[in-house]
C-alpha cells in the first residue's frame, strides 16, 4: 500500500490534488440546469417495462421444461431486472416531487421482490458523491481496490455471487429476531442495512419520516424473504433456485460494473473534483454492450459525478455535448475508456505488480 512507500505516497497525494479544471467545472454547471428535469413518462415506462420482461422471463425460466429455452429465458430476466433494478440509484438523486409515487411503485415491483428496498441505498450513496468524503474512509462505497491483493477482486465478485443467500438471512432471520434482540438490533441497522462496499462502514439509526418508510420496506422484505423460505414447502425447490441463480446473476453483472465504474486509485487522500472525475469512468457510444452491463446511465458514471442531479435519460446528450464543447485537452476527455475488460485488466495488472 502507498502508506508504506514515501515515493508512491507522494504520487498519491499529487493525483488527489490535481487542480481543478474551471472550463469543465463551469460548462458542467450550465448542463445541470439545463437538463436537471426527470421525466416521469421515461421513468415509468422505462421500469414497468424492463421490471415485466424481468418477471415474465423469469416464469418463463422456472415453467418451461426445455432447458435451452429456460436458459435463454433466465439470461433475458436477469438483464431486464437487472435494468429495472439499477433504478435505485436514480431513486438516491432525483428532488423531492419530482416523481410521484415513483419510490413506492418501484420498491412494490422491483425492490421488495428483489430484497433490495431502497433504504438500502437511499442516505448512503449520497455520502459517496460528498465532496470531502470521496474515495476516503468514510466512502460507504470505496475501497482502494487496485492497490490491494490480487486475490481481493476474485473475492469482490465472489461475494455479489453470495448476496441472494446473504439477502434471505437479512430479512428472513435476521430483522424478526432483531426486533426482539436489542443488540442485534443495532448491528442489524449499523452493518448490513446498506448496499456498500466499505466493510468499515457503519450507518447510523434513522430517524423521523425516514424510520417510518424504512420500517415498511424491511417489513415488506422480510415477507418476501419467508415466502422464499417457505416456497420451498409449497412448490419445490426448482423456483427459489431458479429465482437465486437469477439474482445471483444479476449481482455479479453489476459488481463487475461497479469493478469499472471507477480506477480505485485512491487511498484515502481527499480529492479536488477534477480528481474524483478522473478516478471516475465513461463507456460512452460507439460502444454498444455497456448498454445492458451499465444501463440506466451507469455507463456515464464518470459524468454522473460532476453532474449528479442530471437524471439518467439526459446524460446521453450532457455528454455529447460536453465532447462538442470543450477543448480536445480537456480532462473531460480522459475519462471516457472503451470497454469493460481493458478496465478490468488494467485494475488487474495493477494488483498484480502491487
Amino acid at each position: 500500500m502507498t502508506k508504506h512507500d514515501p515515493i508512491l505516497a507522494a504520487a498519491q497525494r499529487a493525483r488527489a490534488a490535481i487542480p481543478d479544471d474551471s472550463a469543465m467545472l463551469r460548462a458542467a454547471a450550465d448542463l445541470a440546469r439545463e437538463f436537471s428535469v426527470a421525466d416521469p413518462r421515461i421513468f415509468w415506462s422505462d421500469m414497468l417495462a424492463s421490471a415485466l420482461v424481468g418477471w415474465g422471463a423469469m416464469a418463463g425460466a422456472i415453467l418451461i421444461d426445455n432447458v435451452a429455452i429456460a436458459i435463454g429465458c433466465a439470461i433475458v430476466s436477469m438483464l431486464a431486472l437487472y435494468r429495472a433494478a439499477s433504478f435505485i440509484h436514480e431513486l438516491t438523486h432525483y428532488r423531492k416531487g419530482a416523481l410521484p409515487g415513483f419510490r413506492a411503485g418501484w420498491n412494490l415491483i422491483v425492490g421488495l421482490p428483489l430484497m433490495i428496498p431502497s433504504f438500502m441505498y437511499e442516505g448512503v450513496h449520497t455520502q459517496h458523491h460528498a465532496r470531502t468524503r470521496y474515495g476516503t474512509s468514510e466512502d460507504p462505497e470505496y475501497l482502494p481496490l487496485a492497490l490491494m491483493k490480487p486475490w481481493s477482486l476474485p473475492l469482490f465478485i465472489l461475494v455479489a455471487a453470495l448476496a441472494p443467500v446473504g439477502l434471505i438471512l437479512r430479512f428472513g432471520v435476521l430483522a424478526p429476531l432483531s426486533l426482539l434482540i436489542p443488540p442485534l438490533r443495532r448491528k442489524v441497522v449499523a452493518e448490513f442495512s446498506a448496499l456498500s462496499i466499505n466493510p468499515a462502514y457503519r450507518r447510523r439509526a434513522p430517524e423521523g419520516d425516514f424510520a417510518r418508510m424504512w420500517a415498511w420496506q424491511e417489513a415488506g422484505a422480510s415477507l418476501v424473504a419467508l415466502g422464499l423460505i417457505g416456497s420451498v414447502f409449497a412448490f419445490g425447490w426448482k423456483p427459489l433456485l431458479v429465482y437465486m441463480a437469477i439474482h445471483a446473476a444479476m449481482t455479479v453483472v453489476n459488481q463487475l460494473r461497479t469493478l469499472v465504474a471507477h480506477l480505485w486509485e485512491n487511498e484515502g487522500e481527499a480529492m479536488t473534483v477534477t480528481a474524483q472525475y478522473l478516478d471516475s469512468v465513461n463507456v460512452p457510444p460507439p460502444a454498444t454492450l455497456p448498454a445492458l452491463w451499465a444501463p440506466v446511465g451507469l455507463r456515464y458514471h464518470a459524468l454522473h459525478h460532476l453532474l449528479p442531479s442530471v437524471p439518467y435519460h439526459a446524460l446521453g446528450k450532457a455528454h455529447a455535448r460536453l465532447m462538442e464543447t470543450l477543448e480536445p485537452g480537456s480532462p473531460y476527455r480522459k475519462g471516457n475508456y472503451a470497454g469493460m475488460m481493458p478496465l478490468v485488466g488494467k485494475i488487474a495488472r495493477s494488483t498484480m505488480n502491487r
